[in-house]
């Protein structure tokens, strides 16, 4: 056991430090009308990242290898939390979907948990079951149907953003683990008619797919966000307007701490910023796949895969709404966006990274 990746490790602290800075610049003017304190989310927003630091001092020393013993039961918690966010009275809705435990004035997650539990629960299966997966009916099927059920608990919910992120992020994992082109095919199919019908369900989804092909179709309705998201990154030039001095956070995109945060940064540090903080998450990004090459056994390979291509795929599905190239989806993205349970879990994950990297070190 040697020392963690100081890269990887230097990039996250410099880029949640940013992130604060940025949730501070973006939440103000919002902050003030609504709580009559500017400082709201940033301090929120803080504590949260003080817990995270504290964990990571904590998980960084933490044997990866206990997580194979414990992935049930860790996986077991994140399926009976996701049920139990369900149930009127002990889960608590926030902007139609009922996917918070609320405590005090902050607000639980459990689908990012959720998210974590299962990366640690298939790298322990496909780990154990690597052989077994040329044979899809008894070596992809089984893990296939815990996916789809807890695919199925974050849609009620619903939070269609967060179940496209665990979806493919398992998917990927069983694309390096050796599974037979032909069943991602086949998978792909299915998941096109899966689109099809939570569309028929929700109408609402066939909006934003509206809006997205042309936005200005409803710009006042479900066109408004991109429009606006547009708007910001459009002046932005090539330094900015400077920090503090977007435009669009003052009421015109909504929440923009949240899911348009690199909007107001493309707005305020302009293609330098953009570019900074993109080299930052290839930064990251690059180096949790290197760890997970170079680790040396099955369990840990899976594990660093699968936490580096989550945060790379939610990242890369972010940036995508936010420039408008794909339909609203409400994920955060990583690091930066305002949200407690984002940032624990995704400090965790990275914890996790960098105590896999300790034995696996050059």
């Amino acid at each position: 056991m040697k020392r963690v990746d100081l890269l990887l490790l230097l990039g996250v602290v410099l880029i949640t430090l940013f992130g604060l800075i940025m949730i501070y610049s973006s939440s103000y003017v919002w902050a003030e009308y609504k709580f009559n304190n500017p400082y709201k989310f940033v301090i929120t927003q803080g504590i949260f990242l003080v817990i995270s630091y504290i964990i990571m001092v904590i998980v960084i020393n933490i044997d990866y290898i206990k997580y194979l013993d414990k992935a049930n039961i860790i996986f077991g918690v994140c399926f009976l939390l996701l049920i139990l966010v369900l149930i009127p009275g002990i889960g608590s809705v926030r902007n139609g979907s009922r996917s918070w435990f609320g405590i005090g004035g902050f607000g639980i997650q459990p689908s990012e948990f959720a998210k974590l539990g299962m990366i640690i629960f298939t790298s322990k299966y496909l780990s154990y079951n690597e052989k077994g997966l040329k044979n899809i009916i008894n070596g992809v099927f089984p893990i296939l149907i815990i996916l789809i059920l807890l695919f199925g608990l974050i849609m009620l919910q619903p939070d269609f953003g967060t179940g496209v992120v665990l979806v493919i992020s398992i998917v990927g994992m069983l694309f390096v683990s050796g599974v037979n082109m032909s069943f991602f095919i086949k998978i792909g199919i299915l998941g096109l008619v899966g689109v099809v019908i939570l569309i028929i369900i929700a109408p609402y989804r066939m909006e934003r797919i509206i809006s997205f092909i042309n936005p200005w179709s409803d710009p006042l309705g479900s066109g408004f966000q991109i429009i606006q998201s547009l708007y910001a990154i459009g002046p932005g030039g090539l330094l900015g307007m400077g920090l503090g001095n977007s435009i669009q956070k003052h009421f015109y995109l909504p929440e923009p701490q949240t899911d348009f945060i690199f909007s107001i940064i493309s707005e305020e540090f302009g293609f330098l910023g953009i570019l900074i903080v993109s080299s930052l998450f290839l930064l990251i990004i690059y180096r949790g796949f290197r760890i997970s090459k170079k680790c040396s056994d099955r369990f840990g390979k899976y594990l660093a895969f699968g936490i580096t291509f989550q945060l790379s795929f939610q990242t890369l599905l972010n940036l995508m709404v936010v420039v408008g190239l794909i339909p609203v989806t409400g994920v955060t993205l990583p690091f930066l966006s305002y949200g407690g349970s984002s940032l624990v879990i995704t400090m965790l994950s990275i914890s996790i990274l960098l105590n896999i990297s300790k034995y696996n070190y050059e």
